[in-house]
Parts: structure tokens; C-alpha cells; sequence
């Protein structure tokens, strides 16, 4: 590591190369700490083009690459998380649209992430555009894929399976029913914020979107994650989006950005993460770090005392600070 020469901005090719190779070699053969109960997480944002699915399959990913046990629910009817686990879901597929809808056990459901060990994924199929309508007249709509989680998580309890660690819910980008369903499953949000200046403006609308949610069916949702995905270090843009949002969301905000990558917009062309289509590229490694730095919040935060036994929020940590 120290072989590597520093750098500075007036060299930005060198200075990424630098970068690169010293996550490389920080990253090599790292085991992420596990945390103390399965997180559960809903990958979100009003605006679309944020790289919201392209960030839940890619942390999943990098989380699972570094030893632990992940899940991604893909609950957009685009089915995108599904395409880029490389996990088939053509219509009729059982699906998470089942879960919802016809009830089946989530265990039905899911498949192995062939390419990266440790992560699985229950995967969406068109079928799920139409379970919007079909949820209206349901009772207790908002919590059925609550109940299939729970449930889930008890199977594998009682058939002696590994706890899950992560599950991350990939939703879309609209405040409809199933986005309602994951705001509900969760306990955590994650937010991945595009650093432009539109994706500002779908952040405020998001949070107000979570008070309501917190007010009326889920008092423990908070954001806990936010993550700056698409950063071009060139742009004074990004620099200024990305100093507002460390201002007002300090906490929450990780320091490790997505760059700009060809990379990771190829990958799920090929049915793959960036991890499995490039694991030496620097989206790779930044989605790496990225869930080396949020695995060990995560552990740092259980073994400090907690002011209550509700996850210890604190009035930042939940967005309101």
C-alpha cells in the first residue's frame, strides 16, 4: 500500500488508479462484519435514472462477496434486479408477484444468485404490474410482504438455514402500493442520490413520502443510508450535491461514491453485477467499499449504547436533524 505514489485533482487519471489500487488491496480477502439482527432495507427514490436497482444488486452483491448472507426482493414490475442476478423470470415464473397476491411462502420463491455465493433473490415478473389493482380490495394490503418476510425468516430459523444478515427491497420509483408494501417490510431506508440537482428535489419529496409512512404504518422506518451514485469528480455539480447532502444528512451519508462507470451500466446486460463483470473495475471496487464502510457502521453502531431498544435512532439518524 504504501508503494503507491500519492496524488493530487491536476492528475485525476492518476489519482484514480491510485485509488483503485489501494481498495484492491484494502478489499482483498475482506470478511465484512455481520450485524447483529437481519437488516432490512428499502432501496428508494422518487426520481427515476438515480441508479437505484443498479445500487441494490450491487451492495447485495458486494455484502455477499465479503461473507454474508443477502436477499434482494425485486419488487419493480420492470424486474431489473432480477435480470442483473442473472435469476430467469419470464411471466409465470413464481414470483414475488405470488407472494403478494396468491400468498405463497417467499421460500417458493426465491433463487440462488449463481455467480456470487451467499446471495439470493426473489425475482419480479410482469405479472407484478398489475398487483397494484389487484391489492386494493385486500385486507391489510400494506403489510403482506411484511408477513412473507416474517415468515421467511422463521422457515429458515426452524429448518436450521443461516440467518439472513441483509434484504435489501428494490421498489419503484412511484408511491403506489408495492412501494407501500416495502416501506412497510422494512425497518430501514436506503437512499442512493444522483449528484445532480434534480435528484435534490426527489429527495425532499421522498422524506416527506417516509413521515407519512412513519406516521400512520411503520413508526420505525428512518433513513439510515445514503449513498452518491454517478459522481463525475470533473463537475463542480457534483461537488456542490454532494457537500448539501453531507450538510443536512451527515450521518446517514457514506463517505465512499459510485464514479461515473461504462462498466457498471454494462453489467446487467450480461445478466451479472459489476462485482462478477468486473470485479477490478472502479465501480466494483466502489460498490465494495461502499459495503465494507456500511457493514462496519452497522457494527460499530451495536456495540455502542443504545438510548432505546427501537434500532437507537437518533433525531439525525432518522432524518430529521
Amino acid at each position: 500500500m504504501s508503494s503507491i505514489p500519492e496524488t493530487d485533482e491536476t492528475t485525476p487519471l492518476a489519482a484514480q488508479l491510485a485509488e483503485d489500487a489501494r481498495r484492491r488491496i484494502g478489499l482483498q480477502g475482506r470478511k465484512f462484519p455481520a450485524p447483529p439482527h437481519t437488516r432490512v432495507l428499502t432501496v428508494a427514490n422518487q426520481k427515476g435514472g438515480v441508479g437505484k436497482t443498479t445500487t441494490a444488486v450491487n451492495m447485495a452483491a458486494a455484502l455477499a462477496t465479503g461473507g454474508l448472507r443477502v436477499l434482494v426482493i425485486d419488487n419493480d414490475p420492470q424486474g431489473n434486479a432480477s435480470t442483473a442476478l442473472g435469476i430467469d423470470h419470464p411471466s409465470g415464473t413464481p414470483s414475488v408477484y405470488d407472494v403478494l397476491i396468491n400468498d405463497v411462502p417467499l421460500a417458493d420463491v426465491v433463487q440462488p444468485c449463481e455467480s456470487v455465493p451467499g446471495l439470493i433473490g426473489a425475482p419480479a415478473t410482469i405479472d407484478l404490474s398489475g398487483a397494484e389493482i389487484e391489492l386494493v380490495s385486500m385486507v391489510a394490503r400494506e403489510n403482506r410482504l411484511l408477513k412473507a418476510i416474517r415468515a421467511y425468516l422463521a422457515h429458515r430459523e426452524e429448518a436450521g438455514e443461516p440467518r439472513l444478515d441483509y434484504i435489501f427491497i428494490d421498489c419503484p420509483p412511484s408511491l403506489g402500493l408495492l412501494t407501500v408494501n416495502a416501506f412497510v417490510a422494512a425497518q430501514e431506508v436506503f437512499i442512493p442520490i444522483q449528484c445532480e440537482y434534480y435528484a435534490l428535489e426527489g429527495l425532499s419529496q421522498l422524506l416527506r413520502n417516509i413521515e407519512l409512512i412513519r406516521g400512520h404504518l411503520n413508526p420505525d422506518l428512518h433513513v439510515s443510508t445514503i449513498l452518491l451514485t454517478m459522481f463525475d469528480k470533473r463537475t463542480n455539480l457534483a461537488h456542490q450535491v454532494s457537500a448539501e447532502v453531507r450538510e443536512h444528512f451527515p450521518v446517514q451519508t457514506l463517505e465512499t461514491w459510485i464514479p461515473r462507470s461504462v462498466r457498471i451500466s454494462e453489467a446487467p446486460s450480461y445478466g451479472q453485477t459489476v462485482l462478477t463483470y468486473d470485479p477490478t473495475s472502479s465501480g466494483a471496487l466502489a460498490y465494495r467499499a461502499a459495503a465494507k464502510e456500511m457493514a462496519e457502521r452497522a457494527a460499530a453502531l451495536a456495540e455502542a449504547p443504545r438510548p432505546s431498544p427501537s434500532f437507537g435512532r437518533t433525531n439525525s439518524e432518522d432524518g430529521n436533524g
